[in-house]
Parts: structure tokens; sequence; C-alpha cells
């Protein structure tokens, strides 16, 4: 088994969730998500956020306007919907159980 592709899948897994919760934050760019996910220690390129946005914005979760860039060209802006904040409280009580049980059984033998 390879270590890598196991954390990889980990955090793929909670991608989503990081975005939606950094957008539900503020509007923002593409390179405004890329360095709030560096500062979390999540390092993520553009060609695996492209296409997860696509697929929140067609799923409803996510907006997007365009803005005219003075260094170049437009920029798309991504919002949360009303439907994306839903998903976002599911995932987040999501999260919590999970992140409570995984803690409640790696850490009970060390208790």
């Amino acid at each position: 088994m390879n270590i890598e592709n196991t954390k990889a899948q980990m955090r793929k897994g909670i991608l989503e969730f990081c975005i939606l919760s950094l957008i539900n934050r503020r509007e923002m760019y593409v390179s405004d998500l890329i360095d709030e996910l560096k500062k979390g220690q999540l390092d993520v390129v553009e060609g695996t956020l492209y296409p997860l946005l696509t697929r929140l914005k067609n799923g409803e979760f996510l907006n997007y306007r365009w803005e005219e860039s003075t260094g170049g060209p437009p920029r798309k802006y991504y919002s949360i919907t009303d439907k994306g904040l839903t998903f976002l409280n599911e995932l987040q009580t999501t999260w919590n159980s999970l992140t409570h049980s995984v803690n409640q059984i790696t850490q009970s033998e060390q208790s």
C-alpha cells in the first residue's frame, strides 16, 4: 500500500468542504483559494481546483461573476448559494461527527 496515495485521497475527500468553507467567508478568485488552502497546508493546483469549482457550480452550490482586472484578463469570483450553504452545513455536521469518531477510536488506546 502506498502511503502517499492514501494521504492524497484523504486530502481530496475534504477539499469540497474546505473550498465551500472559504468561499462562505467571502467571494474568492481561484488564486485567493489556492493561497488560503496553502496557508492551511493543503497544496492544490489549478488543474485540481477548476474541475471541482465547475462541479460545484453545476450543482448550484456556487455562483460566479466576472470582474475586470487591471493586470490581465477578467477574473471569475465565486460565491456560495443558499443550496451551497445548506450543503456546507451538512458537511460541517458530518465532519464534526467523523472527527469525533476517529479521535475516539484512534485515541482510546492512548488514554
